[in-house]
């Protein structure tokens, strides 16, 4: 399963112990996770602003998110009802990336259920639609 991880995700599973580390472990070893080039620069500038980390830190987190496919920033973004400017931009790359599911912790984004066939998963059901 090709499986792409908002920002949030990304940020929970590597600076903190839980679900998102245990969802993002199993993703790595049993599935395909597919990001976008905005999450990439998202993650660092959450990690450098609110988990303060440094240039070293910040560069593996940088090199080990490398590993995963990247899809590029996409030119047009879907309209979607809602007020993040820059979600619009994130599933654009998921949709580009041709993924099966979009996994998010963002409420907003979690009301849309479905974009364009696209659904949308918390970790939560995520991770209980993998155990299934």
């Amino acid at each position: 399963m090709r499986v792409f991880l908002d920002t949030n995700v990304l940020v929970s599973a590597l600076a903190t112990r839980g679900l998102c580390a245990e969802l993002y472990e199993r993703l790595l070893t049993e599935h395909e996770i597919v990001i976008g080039e905005p999450v990439v620069a998202e993650v660092l500038d959450i990690m450098r602003r609110k988990f303060h980390a440094g240039d070293s830190l910040l560069a593996k987190v940088e090199a080990e998110l490398r590993l995963l496919e990247i899809v590029p920033a996409q030119a047009v973004a879907p309209k979607l009802p809602i007020k993040d400017r820059e979600d619009p931009w994130i599933i654009a790359c998921a949709l580009a990336g041709k993924v099966d599911c979009f996994v998010t912790g963002d409420a907003e984004l979690l009301g849309l259920v479905k974009v364009e066939n696209m659904p949308v998963f918390s970790p939560r059901a995520c991770w209980e639609r993998l155990l299934a």
